[in-house]
């Protein structure tokens, strides 16, 4: 069964980094679609990476590239899939 929760954590650009680096850390650890953006945008460019789908130790993840505006935190969000 796949899960319909996906954990989602906020970065200021190291979304991708972070997720090879889980990958590479931790069993069960992958890193799966990046998703860039289609057009120039009021924080970047075309091209930049917005977010990245990984998975760490089977638990489903996204990293969102949310730029410098809003710093780092310890908070974190779910996104569940609904019908």
């Amino acid at each position: 069964m796949q899960s319909k929760n996906t954990i989602c954590l906020w970065y200021e650009g190291g979304a991708v980094d972070a997720a090879n680096f889980y990958a590479k850390t931790f069993p069960d650890s992958a890193v799966g679609a990046v998703m860039r953006a289609p057009g120039d945008h009021p924080d970047g460019k075309q091209g930049d990476i917005l977010t990245v789908d990984f998975t760490v130790a089977g638990i489903p993840c996204v990293g969102l590239n949310g730029g410098p505006h809003f710093k780092h935190n310890q908070s974190f969000s779910f996104q569940i899939a609904t019908d």
